[in-house]
């Protein structure tokens, strides 16, 4: 042997070829066993269908409660972001009760004098506070010889309104103080209005009528889609006081809507509130307060958590999905390895050793559960998430964890349904198969 190279360097120069070799054979067993499960599959199509149905159908409630919470909470959590943690409003509903499962209380209506002495009273730092109204729910607005279906929502407003509330137009500008002090007769108007009423055609400077009274158009509102069923761009927003004396109805209830600065001081901000609030009504000091205060971080906390509930749900079907499934697949698998324990004899017979027949039965088995779990995240995501954010009216975030809840189910029903399977059929003796009929 040639001196120049020692036994143990043509080793190190050997051991990439060898890699190379090993690679080449595991992929060549790989796309051998794939086939071979393929033609497993089409052998049996019926039980590997409803093997699929079922597994399908578990993924697919998993995947599909999943998908629709992450789309509500998406949508709960943009309504809320764009206010931010830092408002809170008072209205006439206490929603205190309705924590603990008791109704909505009703207190008696916040009047326009109550609205305007606790806007003056109120002198929290960095506080802004708005005072709106309801005008009116189901209103025809008309532009030239164009009008809308009954069925738009005139607000009545000040300059605060639509900071306090997380609105901002899109075009045009909001109200400022000499269009609200000085009765103007202007208006903002939603984002539905671009799609009906304007079409094709820029609103800004338009004129547009209410109840025989012409308003210019002086800003477009951002869409926000529709809450809870509620359609938030079919708004129409006039200033207070020229709401107050087109829409007369009596016992007109008003909200107000603050905006702190910082949401560090919202909880001194809201104490505050309260006593002013108590001093407007003229509570005496043992008296339950007859009005209620709704915090955006809470409430935001409130919807967040009964969303909760939704994703147990969704993981208790995850777990009885895993436990169905698995059953049924290891059955079928077993009943596959008994019938094919004559091929197993012949394999073995031709140096198939246990590990390359294991490999082929967890290889079926794992085909079957990627295609059980394929339909079942297609339909979740489809029923699930495209399905209740056009229901909803809101975006569809893609939901990963979902995905990955369905990827981990359906690897560990594959484990749980296939070692079983695979090891049986890896421990047939050859001679005992052979004879098998």
């Amino acid at each position: 042997m040639d001196r120049r190279y020692p036994v143990g360097i043509l080793k190190i120069k050997l051991i990439p070829y060898f890699s190379a070799i090993k690679q080449t054979l595991m992929l060549g067993l790989l796309r051998e066993n794939t086939k071979i499960a393929f033609d497993a599959i089409r052998s049996q199509l019926l039980r590997t269908i409803l093997t699929v149905l079922i597994i399908g159908l578990g993924i697919f409630a998993l995947v599909g409660i999943l998908a629709g919470v992450a789309v509500l909470e998406g949508s709960i959590t943009g309504n809320f972001a764009s206010m931010g943690a830092n408002t809170f409003s008072i209205s006439r509903y206490d929603f205190s009760d309705q924590i603990r499962g008791d109704d909505v209380k009703v207190n008696p209506i916040i009047s326009y004098p109550q609205a305007r002495e606790f806007q003056e009273k109120y002198n929290f730092p960095s506080a802004s506070t708005s005072l709106s109204f309801t005008a009116a729910s189901n209103a025809e607005v008309k532009h030239g010889d164009k009008k809308t279906d009954p069925e738009i929502t005139i607000v009545g407003a000040d300059e605060f309104f639509l900071p306090n509330s997380g609105l901002e137009t899109t075009k045009g500008r909001n109200f400022n103080n000499f269009d609200v002090s000085n009765n103007s007769n202007v208006c903002i108007v939603g984002s539905d209005f671009e799609k009906g009423l304007f079409k094709d055609t820029n609103p800004i400077d338009k004129t547009i009528s209410v109840r025989g009274t012409r308003f210019k158009v002086i800003g477009v509102l951002k869409e926000k889609g529709s809450t809870f069923g509620s359609r938030q761009d079919l708004r129409l927003i006039i200033p207070i006081q020229v709401a107050r004396s087109i829409f007369t109805a009596p016992n007109i209830d008003y909200e107000v809507k603050v905006m702190i600065g910082s949401g560090d001081m919202l909880s001194s901000a809201v104490d505050e509130a309260v006593l002013t609030m108590r001093r407007v009504r003229k509570l005496n000091p043992v008296a339950d307060d007859n009005f209620g205060i709704e915090r955006s971080d809470e409430l935001l906390k409130q919807l967040l958590s009964e969303t909760e509930a939704l994703n147990y749900a969704a993981w208790i079907i995850g777990i009885i999905t895993i436990f169905g499934s698995s059953i049924a697949l290891m059955n079928i698998m077993l009943v596959s390895v008994t019938e094919r324990t004559r091929e197993i004899g012949v394999r073995k017979s031709l140096g198939a050793t246990r590990l390359i027949i294991a490999l082929q039965f967890f290889t079926e088995t794992l085909i079957i559960s990627l295609i059980g779990g394929a339909v079942g995240i297609i339909l979740g995501l489809l029923v699930g998430g495209l399905g209740v954010s056009l229901i909803f009216d809101t975006a569809f975030p893609m939901p990963w964890a979902a995905i990955i809840a369905a990827l981990i189910t359906v690897i560990i029903v594959t484990l749980v349904s296939g070692l079983l399977p695979a090891i049986k059929a890896a421990a047939l003796d050859p001679v005992e198969a052979l004879r098998y009929e």
